[in-house]
């Protein structure tokens, strides 16, 4: 099993300029962030042909392409990549709606087998636009809801990923939550 300090070390190496333990390292994540992506394809309709490796790969794409982070640790690297995550997803759901590629009519390319229900597409739209808003409110608690809804990390990841406490955390979840019912509630 590979120990969270071998992958900081790693990441650390990363930053330091040294390509080759990023060749190292891919390896060591590559379970993690299969779990991340299959936690994401949750969010999905059940059903649906879904396949986690687009996600993956372009998540890892979008990862190497990371030159500006100062990766802290473990926790950091794969806060990171849920967020990167979450993004390709709703940035394809909203590919699926526009007009432009034919409306609400789900496109199937040989490229991507990922199909998402209207409904489920919309409530996930919708989640996104209460997300922001919340994070115009309270940037942090709209992490916390990213790292742990989306990304499915724990408490104690986020904590470390946030430099905050577990019951900080905990309680930027709890209100969060209540707060983004309550948005999406009153949004419709």
């Amino acid at each position: 099993m590979t120990s969270c300090l071998e992958i900081t070390g790693l990441l650390i190496d990363w930053n330091n300029g040294k390509p080759e333990a990023l060749d190292e390292l891919l390896p060591l994540v590559e379970k993690e962030l299969h779990r991340l992506a299959h936690h994401y394809m949750q969010r999905i309709r059940p059903g649906n042909t879904l396949q986690t490796t687009a996600i993956i790969n372009e998540t890892y794409l979008r990862l190497i392409d990371q030159k500006q982070v100062n990766w802290q640790n473990r926790a950091h690297f794969f806060g990171i990549a849920a967020l990167l995550m979450r993004r390709f997803l709703l940035n394809y759901v909203r590919d699926q709606k526009r007009l432009k590629r034919g409306g609400i009519a789900v496109q199937v390319s040989l490229s991507e087998v990922m199909l998402v229900s209207d409904e489920k597409s919309d409530e996930l739209l919708d989640l996104e636009e209460s997300l922001c808003r919340l994070a115009d409110f309270d940037e942090r608690k709209s992490h916390v809801v990213e790292l742990r809804y989306f990304g499915g990390l724990s408490v104690e990841e986020i904590a470390e990923v946030l430099n905050i406490s577990k019951i900080t955390v905990m309680r930027d979840w709890n209100l969060a939550k209540a707060w983004l019912a309550r948005e999406i509630r009153n949004g419709k």
